[in-house]
């Protein structure tokens, strides 16, 4: 991609960026929220036309006008939100636009042949006629790879792909993009994440707001190199905490009980508190029944039995705004789908809690003015990059959306704030920033329940560490006193007594070994 601009009116997403990839390689784009990475990926699979620049694929200047010229050239993109159908099956989705027919009906058993061959070659599990809503994240990432490769991609786009897998999934992704080069296929992978970076990459080309601002051989830099380079400042890792003050318990969680979409039980027989002036961070893999708990306890999920009180007052089964107006503020996983509406402005998304209330309205009237004022004042506070707070929300890029929906549930100012995957898709200067602030709502004697995959932000935010497994807790630890390998046990379902015992055992063998 040679001098790519893309204007937006009078603000340029790209300003004459360069990027070349080779044959076999995987390349990294490193970049801020709304640096315009994804609007140059959007470029190269069709999304987007770009201003000016041009594009050549295998020495040949090309035009990519739609995504169906994008396939046809061999380039395939696996967006951060996922292209699915809900209520498609996984199979209908993978071969939605090049289905094979037999006299002109689709034949199924065909694409299934190829799906499963495809799905058995990259070590993929998935089950071609489950429905897209009933299955996990982690497996529609794995729905949006295959897509891409029945459809016979050689250079393979992944946008964030790993904002919300586990460490264990991210290790079996890692492991599938080695085989895919090792075909002698060619990867880009846009992402916040420098150990990923460090891990997978051979290349890396930085963006810095819209212009290209160097390509560098990743063996040859370090993490903290990198992220200079992209924010363009000095950037800690590290968030500084002080010791935490808990007092009185603002959510209790009883024998709670609660069935998934397919009507069996995701959360069986759970307990947990979060008290006032404490982190709780709640770590899992991916579909172990913490989307399930959260949508249970902010009214979004029906409870089956058990109970949840928040600040003393029994609020089982009420209503998500009554829940909200108990002084609980909740920035859900699934942005799109419940924490914005994407055609709204950014400025209407940030009133959306609080509209019917004064100043915001009066008499039943939405007063602009003020809805306008409070954003552009939240928007500069919490540092959203937007042109201005009256665009669609939906045209925000993923981490900047993730801002303004933490800027304005911790606007309200809530007891009880729970919060899921907080820094899914933001760069490391944004995750300083928001790890900064959910402190900052502790230090200021409020409840902190955070679920998060990533286990660095696990440890790096929470005062205890519950573990969920199949719809239970099975252990609470404190983050001084374990480590990756034990909560790792946990996930896995290993008891924490005997999660102990294993490690201590590995550890005396290695000691016999090493005195040996």
């Amino acid at each position: 991609m040679e001098n790519i601009t893309k204007a937006f009116g009078t603000f340029k997403a790209n300003d004459n960026i360069n990027l070349n990839v080779k044959k076999g390689e995987i390349h990294a784009l490193l970049g801020e929220n709304g640096a315009g990475k994804s609007t140059l990926m959007n470029i190269l699979s069709g999304l987007l036309e770009p201003t000016s620049g041009t594009i050549r694929i295998r020495g040949k200047e090309v035009t990519i006008t739609n995504p169906t010229v994008a396939n046809q050239l061999g380039i395939g993109m696996v967006h951060q939100h996922f292209m699915l159908i809900d209520n498609f099956t996984i199979a209908e989705n993978i071969i939605l636009g090049s289905e094979p027919t037999n006299t002109g009906v689709i034949d199924y058993k065909k694409a299934y042949e190829e799906i499963k061959a495809v799905s058995d070659r990259y070590g993929f599990k998935i089950e071609p006629d489950s429905l897209v809503s009933d299955i996990s994240v982690g497996m529609q990432q794995r729905v949006e790879i295959i897509k891409t490769l029945y459809r016979g991609a050689d250079l393979l786009i992944f946008d964030e792909p790993t904002a919300v897998l586990t460490p264990q999934e991210i290790e079996e992704l890692i492991d599938i993009m080695h085989e895919l080069v090792a075909e002698g296929k060619s990867i880009i992978i846009i992402t916040h994440k420098l150990d990923e970076i460090k891990s997978v990459a051979d290349r890396c080309t930085v963006i810095r707001r819209g212009k290209s601002i160097a390509t560098v051989d990743v063996a040859e830099v370090t993490s903290q190199e990198l992220a200079d380079l992209m924010v363009g400042r000095s950037v800690s890792f590290k968030t500084p905490k002080g010791p935490a003050h808990p007092t009185k318990p603002v959510l209790k969680v009883t024998d709670l009980v609660v069935k998934e979409n397919r009507g069996l039980e995701a959360v069986k027989g759970l307990s947990l508190e979060v008290r006032a002036g404490e982190i709780l961070g709640i770590a899992g893999i991916d579909g172990n029944g913490q989307s399930e708990l959260l949508q249970a306890i902010t009214g979004m999920r029906k409870v089956e039995s058990g109970t949840v009180e928040i600040n003393g007052v029994d609020m089982t089964n009420k209503r998500p705004r009554t829940i909200t107006e108990n002084s609980t503020g909740h920035v859900p996983e699934d942005r799109h789908k419940y924490g914005l509406v994407l055609p709204l402005t950014v400025a209407e998304n940030m009133a959306i809690q609080t509209y019917y209330k004064e100043p915001i309205s009066k008499h039943g009237f939405l007063n602009y003015s003020v809805i306008n004022s409070h954003a552009r004042q939240l928007i500069e506070e919490f540092d959203v990059r937007t042109p201005s707070e009256t665009i669609p929300a939906g045209s925000l890029s993923g981490g900047n959306q993730q801002k303004a929906i933490i800027a304005r549930e911790i606007d309200r100012n809530p007891d009880l704030l729970i919060v899921s995957q907080p820094t899914r898709g933001l760069d490391v200067g944004a995750i300083e920033y928001i790890h900064k602030r959910l402190i900052e709502q502790r230090d200021n004697g409020k409840g902190v329940l955070c679920v998060s995959f990533e286990l660095d932000e696990i440890f790096n935010v929470s005062d205890r560490i519950a573990v969920m497994f199949h719809g239970k807790i099975v252990g609470i630890v404190d983050p001084k006193e374990t480590n990756e390998q034990e909560l790792g046990l946990l996930m896995a379902g290993v008891s924490l007594e005997d999660a102990r015992s294993e490690l201590s055992n590995a550890e005396k063998q290695e000691g016999v070994g090493a005195h040996e």
